[in-house]
């Protein structure tokens, strides 16, 4: 054998070595990148189904937010009625219309209010013995603070009704949104076992090419697949809380 044919037989050998090697490890990162794809799509549907879940929830918030609303509405309304009537009853010096009005306009907010309403008009929920057993002082002393008879339903009191319905929204779009991504990613990594599946189709067929150059043009066609795929599934992000190691209880 002259050294001519010794150095194609030598570049021919290392062709069917790559080739051989290269099947193995694009059949591994196919596998691979089919597995993550996978684990993505599971994400995207616990995500979807989490927000779904907290979109209910939110909604449901949000419906009890409003019905409460029309309620304390209703109740500041009545109070309001039952202020000006005691206010009359002073005025006219009306002790028994204002010791009926004390008397109910007392219980009905020690009954009704929530602490929170109570705060915005500046009245004690925590009432003492005595100011339970003296409504008309109680009631008179309340009326002389600053905001005993203003409305409570300013911009900020309205839009904390719903503090509780607007974060459980917000965290349902957030998951949302977080299923989409994990929706594309998955389509990335199905884009990757594409290639990758390319890549195998063409070294497969890379030993029945009798034809030297054709042969590796086959073969270099197949290593630009190998390499664009694993370029592009390096870019791609890994599924939320994966750890390779969980998987074999790490």
């Amino acid at each position: 054998m002259n050294e001519k044919t010794k150095k194609k037989w030598t570049l021919e050998a290392v062709i069917e070595l790559l080739i051989v090697i290269m099947l193995g490890v694009t059949a591994v990162t196919t596998a691979w990148a089919s597995w993550i794809g996978s684990l993505h799509g599971g994400n995207q549907a616990t995500n979807y189904a989490k927000s779904n879940n907290l979109a209910s929830e939110g909604n449901s918030e949000y419906n009890a937010a409003v019905q409460q609303l029309s309620y304390d509405e209703s109740l500041w309304n009545d109070i309001a009625d039952m202020q000006l009537t005691f206010v009359f009853a002073q005025q006219n010096n009306d002790e028994e219309k204002m010791e009926e009005t004390a008397y109910t306009l007392l219980y009905k907010m020690q009954d009704n209010l929530t602490d929170e309403m109570a705060a915005k008009i500046d009245w004690n929920m925590e009432l003492t013995e005595a100011e339970y057993d003296d409504p008309v002082a109680t009631i008179s002393t309340w009326l002389e603070k600053d905001n005993a008879m203003t409305s409570p339903f300013d911009e900020d009191f309205i839009n904390s009704y719903f503090d509780n319905a607007n974060e459980l929204l917000a965290e349902s779009q957030a998951t949302l949104e977080q299923g989409q991504k994990d929706n594309s990613n998955g389509d990335a990594f199905g884009l990757v076992s594409v290639l990758y599946s390319i890549t195998l189709f063409l070294l497969g067929i890379a030993g029945s090419f009798s034809n030297k150059k054709h042969k590796y043009a086959i073969v270099a066609i197949s290593m630009v697949s190998f390499i664009l795929g694993t370029i592009y599934m390096c870019t791609i992000p890994m599924p939320t809380g994966f750890n390779l190691g969980s998987f074999f209880g790490g």
